[in-house]
This record gives C-alpha cells, sequence and structure tokens, in this order.
C-alpha cells in the first residue's frame, strides 16, 4: 500500500506541474492577443481612416508647428467633392516635389519606421508633405496683384492663417492648374517650399489630386493644441 502511494504521488505532481504551466501560458496568451487585436484594429485605423501625421518642420506654422500630431481623415475625398481650396492636405510627393527614395532593403527597419510612422511617432517617409490648397484644376493662379496678394482666377484670396510677417509669396507667378491637380503652398512662406519652387518640374508644380493621403482635420497633440484645423478662405470680393 505505502509503495502503491509512493507511486502515485510523482503522478500527481507532474500532473499539477502541468495544470500550472498551462495555466501560465494561458495567462500569457490573453493579454497577448488582445494586444495583437488592438494593433490590428490600429493598423487598419490608419491604413483606411484616420492616421497620425507627426509634422517634421516650420513649413505650415503658425497653424502646425513642429512636433503637433495632426490627425489626417483618410475618407475625406473617398466618397465626395476632391480637395477643396484652403484644405490642408497631406500628400505623397513622389514625381511632383521629390525624386522616389531609395527603398530600404532591409524588411525589419522598414516595417518599424512605417509603424512608427503610423502611429505618429516618428517622422512620415521623406516624400510625404503637408500643404494647403490653393489651387485646383482649371484655376488660374498668379501673385500678385496691387496689394501683394495672391489672385485665384482674377479674385484675391484672404490669408488670415499667414505666418506673421510673411508676404504672400516674394515669387511673381502665374499659373493655370491642369485638371486633376492641385497648386499647394506652405502657410510659412518664408520657410516652405512648395509649388512655386518646383514650377520648371513635370507637372509644373502642382500635384495629382490622386496623390493625396487625405486632408488635415485636428490635431490630436500636444494636449495644448488639440482643436479642429479651419478652412482657409476661398477669396475676396474686392
Amino acid at each position: 500500500m505505502d509503495t502503491e502511494e509512493q507511486h502515485d504521488e510523482p503522478e500527481r505532481d507532474r500532473s499539477s506541474a502541468s495544470a500550472q504551466e498551462a495555466g501560465g501560458r494561458s495567462r500569457f496568451a490573453r493579454p497577448a492577443l488582445y494586444a495583437g487585436l488592438v494593433l490590428g484594429a490600429l493598423l487598419l485605423t490608419n491604413a483606411f481612416v484616420m492616421q497620425p501625421f507627426l509634422i517634421p518642420s516650420s513649413s505650415m506654422d503658425p497653424t502646425l508647428r513642429v512636433g503637433d500630431r495632426v490627425l489626417v481623415n483618410k475618407l475625406a475625398y473617398r466618397f465626395g467633392d476632391g480637395p477643396q481650396r484652403g484644405d490642408v492636405i497631406v500628400f505623397d510627393g513622389t514625381d511632383s516635389f521629390s525624386a522616389d527614395a531609395d527603398p530600404d532593403t532591409n524588411s525589419v527597419t522598414t516595417a518599424l519606421r512605417k509603424a512608427g510612422a503610423a502611429t505618429g511617432l516618428v517622422p512620415p517617409a521623406e516624400t510625404d508633405y503637408v500643404k494647403r490648397v490653393i489651387g485646383v484644376g482649371g484655376d488660374l493662379v498668379r501673385c500678385c496683384d496691387r496689394r501683394g496678394r495672391i489672385e485665384v482666377n482674377g479674385r484675391p484670396v484672404s490669408e488670415d492663417y499667414l505666418h506673421p510677417g510673411d508676404a504672400p509669396s516674394t515669387v511673381p507667378f502665374e499659373t493655370r492648374v491642369p485638371e486633376g491637380r492641385l497648386w499647394v503652398m506652405g502657410d510659412h512662406r518664408d520657410k516652405s517650399s512648395d509649388s512655386r519652387d518646383h514650377l520648371g518640374d513635370p507637372g509644373g508644380g502642382t500635384v495629382p489630386v490622386d496623390r493625396v493621403i487625405g486632408r488635415g482635420d485636428w490635431i490630436g497633440w500636444p494636449l495644448g493644441r488639440v482643436g479642429s484645423l479651419p478652412a482657409g478662405a476661398d477669396g475676396d470680393d474686392d
């Protein structure tokens, strides 16, 4: 009798240890599953609905400042009109503002960079830009009228969003925006490399509408600057 009990005891110990091990795995597996689901939902949201965009430069100051996280609405132009004058947009400038960036052959660093950019933790790709729409397809945009204002289709544009002390443009230009393209400029005109700097490039400095990633609708960070982005004025009557 004693011998049987001595043989049974190790069996019960092993069974108990196995149960504890399985329970431990279960305790770790469940949070990992939840974390994976949350991450998956976040990535899907960033890919198709809303994505934070880290502002890397002062070209849109004071509307957007370095370090701001602007929330880009990716559905803004999916089910209705395209970009409108005054909209703040994020777009891929490949072939219009910049050459195609050299591909990163390291798949791990590429994935980490994309994940960081998708959550607004690191600067976006070098080919992504944030600017304000000044002219849409068919518009005649010129600088400047006798009071130094940019004109769109012969009407001066009221640009209350400009950086204090900046002129609407120190570079004279006149261009007809092709259909399906946009003329874009930064709010800090003295610090912005925008459509004016690419007049001699293919497309004449304009950006294809199908390269627009989305519209900047809100500032999500820092907390002291949280709020919606007001659209710019379309034009004056005089």
